[in-house]
């Protein structure tokens, strides 16, 4: 892994020579000295960058630094957390665009077969791609939560780019793909036949105002999550104070930390990666929020409840509500307060959902339930099993 990977530069490290003893920045153990990388199987969360942006399709020749993101994440100081944070520096472009998504998957899935969470700083969101397909080491079904104003489903015959990736993820072997949820996502930004294809594929898809007008309605979608990428456009402008994201709407700072912390809050989640950093080094205000969405995760992390097991009936509340000819079978953690809902199997067809029995819902789900509405994602969940 060391040989895909080039040290914190010497300004940051300066930098963090002079913070406040307590802050983040004494805490984390960088990659200071080429080749010799901090010990990773004591590490929780590893953080690195990837300074690619060739497959942007506004790619003018410029070049990614996330020197800006870590002095303002090194200057925070941590909550009460446990566990390790490392910094592992980046990984720089390659001779050609496949040198530099072989480098990045082969560090990705090192420290995803070492159980420790990559936090990723990227440039182009195409390296999202590279991301998921660390997985096919792990050898499961990956459910993918994009955070994002755009499907990025694009034209899976045409070259990937930054707007055009989770096509390749859809057709591509190995097919690991379980589900792909986007958050946040705005209609202007995506052409009508996307929105009628994520819709052919059973995915999940939640506007922005949908998503704002109740944040914690985020948790369950998040809550089976695998891996959690964001697009750093899908916030407003005004917050991110950079060239290129001219965007007057979007996630304001408040919301998009609160669904960072969601994102770590989740059990499932192990890997998180913000993206489209480019441009981004002229504003330090841009730059604090990406370190405060950063802190808000590895803060969730912190938090997290493990749900008891779900056989045993004394951890647990169950509620049945006949709907027509349906009987919704609903739980609640009586540890976490936590709602899921049962997905039946169906024996004639080859059945994808043998391990996904149980789908995360909401308190408003089971009432609405009660007022004979069908939750628009258990349909979503029970027609893809069928198909």
């Amino acid at each position: 892994m060391k040989e895909y990977l080039t040290p914190v530069s010497t300004s940051v490290i300066a930098h963090r020579e002079v913070l406040p003893v307590g802050t983040l920045g004494k805490q984390i153990e960088l990659h200071s000295e080429a080749g010799v990388l901090p010990a990773v199987t004591k590490a929780k969360f590893a953080i690195f960058g990837i300074r690619e942006n060739r497959n942007d399709i506004n790619y003018n020749g410029d070049s990614v630094n996330f020197e800006s993101f870590r002095k303002a994440l090194y200057s925070l100081y941590p909550g009460n957390w446990a566990g390790k944070i490392i910094d592992l520096g980046d990984i720089d472009k390659g001779d050609t665009l496949s040198d530099t998504y072989f480098a990045v998957k082969q560090v990705t899935e090192e420290l995803l077969l070492k159980k420790v969470i990559p936090i990723i700083l990227g440039g182009s969101q195409d390296m999202a791609y590279v991301q998921y397909r660390a997985y096919d080491a792990i050898g499961k079904m990956v459910n993918y939560v994009n955070i994002d104003s755009r499907f990025d489903l694009g034209d899976a015959e045409q070259p990937i780019n930054n707007k055009s990736y989770v096509g390749k993820i859809i057709v591509e072997e190995p097919y690991n793909l379980f589900n792909y949820s986007t958050i946040g996502y705005q209609s202007y930004y995506n052409p009508p036949q996307e929105i009628i294809l994520m819709d052919k594929l059973y995915f999940d898809a939640y506007r922005l105002g949908d998503i704002v007008a109740d944040i914690k309605g985020v948790e369950p979608l998040l809550r089976d999550a695998d891996l959690v990428t964001l697009d750093a456009t899908s916030i407003k402008g005004a917050f991110l104070q950079r060239s290129g994201n001219e965007s007057p709407n979007g996630f304001d700072s408040r919301e998009i930390c609160a669904v960072s912390r969601y994102a770590g809050i989740s059990n499932k989640v192990s890997s998180f990666g913000v993206y489209e950093l480019n441009g981004q080094t002229e504003s330090k205000g841009g730059a604090m929020l990406i370190a405060q969405i950063i802190w808000y995760f590895i803060e969730g992390v912190n938090f997290r409840v493990k749900d008891d097991d779900f056989n045993n009936e004394n951890f647990f509340t169950t509620y049945n509500v006949p709907i027509d000819d349906e009987v919704l079978i609903f739980k609640k953690s009586n540890k976490t307060g936590r709602w899921w809902v049962e997905l039946p199997f169906i024996s004639e067809v080859n059945n994808k959902l043998k391990r996904h029995t149980l789908l995360p819902c909401t308190y408003g789900d089971y009432l609405g339930a009660i007022e004979q509405e069908i939750p628009e994602r258990w349909y979503k969940a029970r027609r893809k099993n069928e198909v």
